[in-house]
């Protein structure tokens, strides 16, 4: 038996539960990792609520979570390359990452560099290749600028890192007690609130050129206000202002093969070339207590479970 993060219904943070399940056995193509960490990511809480139903559908009891780190326990027909004891970053296609136990597809895994702490690990696959991906999108080159909402979030804070080390000039949009963290990292901070429009021109005088939205809740509109062109900025937050303005929504799943990208980012990180930031560390068992600070919005880096 192994506990798994569950809920039977759709609904707020209240429905999750940690059960009891059976130990699940690979099968062709998979891997059983005992998992030593499982990142959350703002998306499953909106999957949870059933607002995303018709894109990603449920079958109860459902599962939950994508990101995992751990180790390798059983290793199914055909897999290669993979033994019972490696070390794996990874990511479940089956919404079941926060679990003691979970099957993963042995081609969406990389091997864990040993100077990259589990808490690191495994919150990686979802803000990682999606901050990958955004500003991929946002086609950067040497010299320009770029401004990131929610700068100092899971997305936020590798999407800046990631932008610096393109070349680019790179603005952050964050809460005042996130700036001394960007300025370490050689991002020009601006606090939200009234008037960031020309707090934005004045840290940029010859304009902005592209733009990554991390945050939602109005910048989109504002990316247009500054100038920047449609194919230029990326949300991975308002998909409804997307469809408005056309503008990209690129990120996870575009951002290409996730355990090419992961391989990658594992790369930097233990180069350190990359930080992940972690908020904070919940036991399996405090889920909820967990959701809950998430679904505030205001935590710098990522929340991360262990089982």
């Amino acid at each position: 038996m192994a506990k798994a993060v569950r809920y039977n219904e759709f609904g707020g943070i209240d429905v999750l539960r940690v059960d009891e399940i059976e130990r699940p056995m690979p099968g062709d193509g998979q891997v059983l990792v005992r998992v030593r960490a499982a990142g959350i990511n703002p998306s499953e809480a909106v999957i949870r609520t059933g607002a995303l139903a018709d894109m990603f559908p449920s079958t109860f009891p459902s599962g939950q979570g994508s990101d995992l780190a751990g180790v390798i326990e059983e290793v199914g027909a055909g897999v290669g390359g993979y033994s019972p004891g490696d070390e794996v970053i990874g990511f479940s296609e089956n919404r079941a990452a926060q679990a003691e136990l979970v099957l993963v597809e042995a081609t969406n895994l990389t091997r864990k560099p040993e100077s990259v702490p589990w808490e690191v690990a495994g919150g990686l696959y979802v803000a990682g290749v999606t901050a990958w991906g955004a500003v991929r999108s946002v086609q950067l080159e040497q010299g320009e600028t770029v401004v990131v909402s929610g700068a100092a979030g899971g997305v936020g804070s590798l999407a800046v890192q990631l932008a610096r080390r393109a070349g680019a000039t790179v603005i952050g949009l964050a809460s005042e007690s996130n700036h001394a963290w960007l300025q370490r990292h050689g991002v020009i901070p601006i606090a939200y609130g009234d008037d960031v429009a020309d707090r934005i021109k004045a840290a940029a005088p010859e304009g902005v050129d592209a733009f990554i939205d991390t945050f939602g809740n109005g910048y989109v509109e504002l990316a247009l206000a500054l100038g920047v062109t449609t194919e230029r900025i990326d949300t991975i937050a308002d998909y409804a202002a997307a469809a408005q303005y056309g503008v990209k929504t690129d990120g996870g799943a575009e951002a290409g093969p996730g355990g090419t990208v992961l391989a990658e980012l594992a790369g930097l990180i233990a180069d350190g070339r990359l930080e992940v930031p972690i908020a904070n560390v919940y036991p399996l068992a405090q889920v909820r207590e967990a959701y809950t600070e998430l679904e505030r919005r205001h935590t710098h880096g990522k929340i991360v479970l262990r089982p």
